[in-house]
């Protein structure tokens, strides 16, 4: 999955942030909630009540979950776009995990640990850059003084 964000403009909801349209941000925080309320993580079998829950329309958004309505809020998301959009893209990107020996789907903080990782590449690759300017710099001071 690709995240694309503004420095300048980056909203204080991670959702926001991670997913394209309103609606797919409702629905993560909803399958968030849904976990933490079971302990952070979930069986394989809640996990298709949930999306099932999604598809038919059962599920209720409390206020402050995304749209500033006051009221409970009936969401409907279609089961397999929930797979492919919301689920499958958490899991890509380490939000949550699935334990193939468990069989559950769990919270994780591998994301977090991810975006360490790639800020630590890229301070790498700057530092790599600044070495080569600087052997490039010895190399034409050494060329100079050989020609004097």
């Amino acid at each position: 999955m690709v995240i694309l964000f503004d420095l300048d403009n980056l909203p204080e909801d991670i959702f926001k942030i991670i997913f394209a349209t309103e609606q797919q941000e409702i629905v993560a925080k909803m399958l968030i909630r849904y976990m933490m309320e079971s302990g952070g993580e979930i069986g394989k079998s809640e996990m298709g009540v949930f999306a099932m829950q999604l598809h038919e329309g059962k599920l209720m958004m409390r206020g402050g979950e995304g749209r500033s309505s006051d009221g409970p809020l009936r969401i409907s998301y279609n089961k397999r776009q929930f797979y492919d959009r919301i689920l499958t893209p958490m899991r890509g990107m380490g939000l949550i995990e699935y334990d193939l020996y468990d069989k559950k789907y769990k919270i994780s903080d591998k994301f977090n640990k991810m975006t360490i990782k790639i800020g630590t590449l890229w301070l790498r690759e700057i530092e790599r850059h600044r070495l080569q300017q600087e052997l490039l710099k010895g190399a034409v001071r050494e060329r100079l003084e050989r020609k004097r």
